[in-house]
């Protein structure tokens, strides 16, 4: 039964999974965006968010104490002093007019083996593709649209920039693939009528 349940317990004892979600946060702050399911991301959100408003309230008070005070709990949550020097340093400078949220997790399809539902899960500040921010490559570029779409713009859809740029991908591929049994296919024909491959 599912009584008293407040969290997902991803399938974990309790010192795995604080072990876990503090690698992840770790992780999280040092690359800034991590990949991973999207229960664990859920999870990671609840466990991270906190710990950032803590460093960007310390940060924002300049009370050394409690700043030190600040970094102890931290540093009982995360264990890596290079992470704590990193979340006080630079992630709660450029959260610190933010009033929370500071995660996003995008979805981006299910996993091979397994079929899990998979995630991207980053802090929104260090977004550098993220439209409307001053420079980047997502704002004034070109943008691709599906083959056979009639252009009304009821019908399209805002992509994420992950999205797009695995799709870009997959069409390249394909388009390939297809020239490569294009070219086989004629050597299988000349060499079918008597005549020499035209590929070598």
């Amino acid at each position: 039964m599912r009584h008293g349940k407040k969290f997902n317990h991803l399938g974990r004892k309790t010192a795995h999974r604080k072990a876990m979600l503090a690698n992840m946060a770790n992780s999280l702050i040092e690359h800034k965006r991590i990949r991973t399911t999207v229960a664990k991301a859920k999870a990671l959100r609840v466990y991270v968010e906190p710990l950032i408003t803590k460093a960007k309230n310390a940060v924002k008070d300049g009370n050394p104490e409690k700043n030190m005070h600040a970094h102890r709990v931290v540093f009982s949550y995360l264990k890596n002093k290079h992470a704590v020097k990193e979340l006080f340093t630079v992630v709660a400078d450029k959260v610190a007019n933010r009033p929370g949220g500071y995660t996003r997790i995008l979805k981006i399809g299910n996993r091979l083996g397994d079929n899990a539902e998979m995630a991207i899960i980053e802090l929104v500040d260090f977004n550098e593709m993220a439209p409307g921010k001053a420079g980047d490559a997502g704002s004034g570029g070109r943008r691709r649209r599906r083959r056979g779409s009639s252009g009304s713009g009821a019908s399209k859809k805002t992509e994420t920039p992950v999205v797009e740029d695995v799709v870009e991908e997959i069409e390249d591929a394909a388009e390939e693939l297809t020239e490569t049994v294009e070219d086989v296919a004629e050597d299988v024909t000349d060499t079918a009528e008597g005549e020499e491959p035209k590929g070598e």
